[in-house]
């Protein structure tokens, strides 16, 4: 079974400040064009989207330059408290963590995030402060914003989200799916 965990990006959530996404059609077969063509404007951290180390670290690779084996594979969806501290990820074994609800990351769960896990994603549009992005960015652990949980129990996933290829920026928007894991015989 697959689970699109991925926000429709023209309702999506925008962080603050962010450039909400929008769209026009400067040629529409409703007008009497020939064909329907669809032009977007959009901040790269709109929706579901990755961090890349240029995010938040001068000099860091860009989204066109991550390693794409960050983004797909096995995972755990796991729910936690308000805070996660560094204890709470020790029984976590999967090399990918998506969390569910929201809550903050302590910088030390961070450091130990950084690790132990190759990506780690969020329902909120933020991963959280700078301090903890500068973090996990450091170590190249991919950083997964904006999924969309709700409706996935906790447990572990095989996971795909590739962000789109914008060179040289800092982020992109990315289709997020998780698929359960096949049972072996």
């Amino acid at each position: 079974m697959y689970y699109d965990i991925t926000q429709e990006v023209f309702s999506s959530k925008v962080y603050p400040g962010d450039t909400p996404p929008s769209f026009t059609r400067p040629q529409d077969m409703r007008k009497g064009d020939g064909c329907t063509v669809t032009d977007i404007a959009m901040c790269a951290h709109n929706g579901t989207h990755v961090d890349a180390p240029a995010h938040f670290i001068l000099g860091g690779k860009t989204v066109d330059s991550l390693d794409l084996s960050r983004m797909a594979g096995r995972c755990a969806v796991c729910a936690f408290g308000k805070r996660i501290e560094a204890a709470d990820i020790a029984g976590v074994t999967a090399p990918r963590l998506l969390i569910k609800g929201a809550c903050e990351i302590a910088p030390a769960a961070a450091a130990a995030m950084r690790k132990k896990f190759l990506l780690v994603g969020v329902e909120m549009q933020s991963v959280g402060s700078a301090e903890v992005h500068r973090i996990l960015l450091g170590g190249e652990v991919a950083i997964l914003e904006g999924a969309v949980l709700a409706d996935v129990a906790e447990g572990e996933y095989e996971l795909f989200a590739f962000p789109i290829k914008l060179g040289g920026a800092d982020g992109a928007p990315v289709r997020a799916v998780l698929k359960t894991l096949e049972e072996r015989k």
